[in-house]
């Protein structure tokens, strides 16, 4: 699932609103990429534009600061060592790429190259140009030596990335064209869905900061991707990747480097990160922009709030400029106020972000009681769970039913045989019967024997904390489990302790979330038994030989009408198996103050982009409203 870390994407828009903002703008107009001369609304599905208020209030702010609120702050901000989508959503203004996905019509666009690659018939080799002009912070050029750096970085067996090397295991060589640093062709090895989606997922480095050495020179990819390698001294490269791979990359703020407009410029832990736009940048020049070179506001503050009354305090304040994590209940309060309906643009957006609640399918590894070995038992838990209950108690009833790895959102490959489990005591009871879990002392919990030894059906759930709604739902899960003599103790930790504590497996069951995409996806990262031994993002140990060899299949069949029916079967392996309990797809919720212009709402992710708000005015508005 590339999706799970990365789709950044790219914004197609009317020319005519931001051009009627005046010609005077340092810069530049912002337009319309996909230069197909249909009116951009027609494709209102996929995202909401929302028009310029009639007229500017005395008491909005006039400061060019966006302040976005989010809930949880980056694991860090390491260019390649890295997994929270806060990290991506800080990359998204400080990073380029070689492709983005466009907004609108959900389709993969150009970043840092001319255009999407010329693919060869095989499909095995992808040519790609870059744009000229674009330089470093440092004065150097982009040239095709960065982007072969970038890969290798992220290729190399001892840079600390696991979930992020199975998307480059079918890259072979990358040629350049000695006759002009622009260009260069990408050998890959088999055809692969994601062979140029995949590189939404890594930002550009510059080699002559990371390795002005050039130790990653005296290697290829075929001797990265070698299995063998690390068995082997290499000296050059472990000594490299000691000092890349060190922690001061991802937070020293002054070593964070990046081809975007805005820079890292302040970082308070658990508080805020701001980002300040840079004073000199080769996209300023330019006559016309995609989104990544656009960078309206002076500053992005993103500001870190978890209480959901401080959310809501800090909206009706006019505190908070954006957000998109806000409670469901919080924004269905906050529409019935006039007065934050006068300051904000809201809405429930469809998405692709999904909840799910993972079981230790192998406990052993850690040494702990194998409580969800069994499927009769995951499944029996999966009957225990009051998820339309839940729904219409904290989520106004909005959320949509996972059934398996597939959103609803993704209408084509999503398999619609499949029913959402309802709550049913009895049902599960009698499965916890059969997997030999019964009340043996009359103690009102199961019990079995484990090893030689009994042991009471009581263990440890663990859930992130700061969200009032998932604490609420933990609580109403645990008395539901109760019903059928299981002791579920909440434990909530602190959200980069959660995260650690995943590929570790040391947990019995927890709640998490994936954030997904509208694009094809690789199901390896989450669903192949590799992930779970190499350090992936198989977190519970899934294993099913049917499944690795359906997931092979998928990611190299590019014709649609034959992957989409393996994709169903895959749902549907999945959904026996029972590893998670598929929870919810909810919407996502957006806010934007009305005194910002461009305020797009998006159904992919991160749902807003910051850098394309620009700070409305009393002169302007007449000028920026259609």
């Amino acid at each position: 699932m590339i999706q799970a870390f990365r789709n950044i994407s790219l914004l197609t828009t009317c020319a005519a609103l931001l051009s009627s903002c005046g010609s005077t703008d340092p810069q530049g107009q912002f337009v319309d990429s996909s230069a197909n001369g249909k009116d951009s609304m027609s494709n209102a599905k996929m995202f909401i534009l929302n028009e310029p208020p009639a007229k500017w209030e005395s008491d909005w702010s006039t400061e060019n600061t966006v302040v976005f609120h989010w809930r949880g702050e980056p694991d860090n901000l390491h260019p390649t060592n890295g997994a929270s989508q806060p990290r991506m959503n800080v990359f998204d203004y400080t990073q380029r790429f070689l492709v983005r996905l466009d907004y609108e019509t959900l389709k993969l666009t150009s970043d840092l190259c001319e255009s999407l690659p010329v693919e060869s018939s095989d499909g095995l080799t992808y040519s790609y140009t870059l744009k000229s002009g674009i330089t470093w912070d440092d004065g150097k050029p982009l040239t095709a030596d960065d982007v072969i750096f970038t890969l290798m970085a992220n290729t190399c067996p001892l840079t600390n990335n696991p979930m992020f090397k199975p998307a480059l295991e079918y890259l072979k060589s990358i040629e350049k064209d000695p006759a002009n640093p622009l260009k260069f062709k990408m050998i890959m090895s088999e055809k692969y869905i994601q062979n140029v989606s995949v590189f939404t997922a890594f930002p550009i480095l510059e080699e002559a900061y990371h390795d002005s050495t050039h130790v990653l020179r005296n290697y290829t990819f075929t001797d990265f991707l070698n299995p063998d390698f690390t068995k082997n001294k290499h000296t050059d490269v472990e000594a490299w990747c000691k000092e890349f791979n060190d922690d001061k990359y991802g937070h020293d703020i002054t070593l964070l480097n990046g081809l975007g407009p805005y820079e890292v410029t302040e970082w308070t832990e658990r508080t805020k990160l701001v980002l300040t736009r840079k004073k000199q940048h080769w996209t300023f020049n330019l006559s016309t922009k995609t989104l990544g070179d656009q960078a309206y506001p002076d500053q992005i503050i993103l500001t870190q709030i978890n209480e959901e009354a401080a959310i809501e305090l800090g909206l009706k304040n006019q505190e908070i400029d954006v957000s998109c994590v806000i409670g469901t209940k919080t924004l269905a309060l906050l529409q019935k106020d006039s007065v934050f309906n006068r300051n904000y643009h809201s809405a429930f957006i469809p998405n692709f972000d999904w909840q799910y609640i993972g079981f230790n399918m192998r406990p052993e590894s850690v040494n702990r009681t194998p409580f969800f070995t069994d499927v009769k038992v995951r499944r029996a838990i999966a009957l225990l769970i009051p998820r339309d209950e839940m729904n219409q108690a904290y989520l106004e009833g909005k959320a949509l039913p996972m059934v398996s790895v597939v959103c609803p959102t993704r209408a084509d490959a999503f398999n619609s045989d499949l029913k959402p489990l309802t709550l049913d005591v009895e049902g599960a009871k009698k499965l916890l019967d059969e997997a030999g879990w019964k009340d043996s002392d009359g103690d009102n919990i199961c019990d079995k024997v484990i090893n030689g030894k009994k042991t009471k059906f009581e263990f440890e759930f663990r859930i992130m904390a700061g969200s009032a709604v998932i604490s609420n739902m933990a609580n109403d899960i645990k008395n539901s489990l109760y019903l059928a003599g299981v002791v579920c103790n909440v434990k909530e930790m602190e959200g980069n302790a959660f995260f650690a504590s995943l590929p570790t497996h040391d947990y019995d069951m927890m709640f998490s979330a994936w954030s997904g995409s509208s694009q094809t996806e690789d199901y390896k990262q989450l669903w192949h038994s590799s992930s779970w031994e190499n350090g992936g993002s198989n977190y519970v140990g899934y294993s099913n030989p049917k499944a690795d060899a359906l997931i092979d299949k998928i990611r190299i069949e590019t014709v649609d009408s034959i992957r989409i029916p393996m994709e169903k079967e895959l749902q549907k392996i999945i959904y026996d198996d029972q590893p998670y309990v598929f929870m919810y797809l909810t919407p996502r919720k957006v806010v934007i103050h009305k005194r910002f212009g461009n305020a797009y709402m998006f159904w992919d992710k991160p749902g807003v982009c910051l850098s394309v708000l620009k700070l409305l005015s009393a002169s302007t508005m007449t000028t920026t409203s259609r």
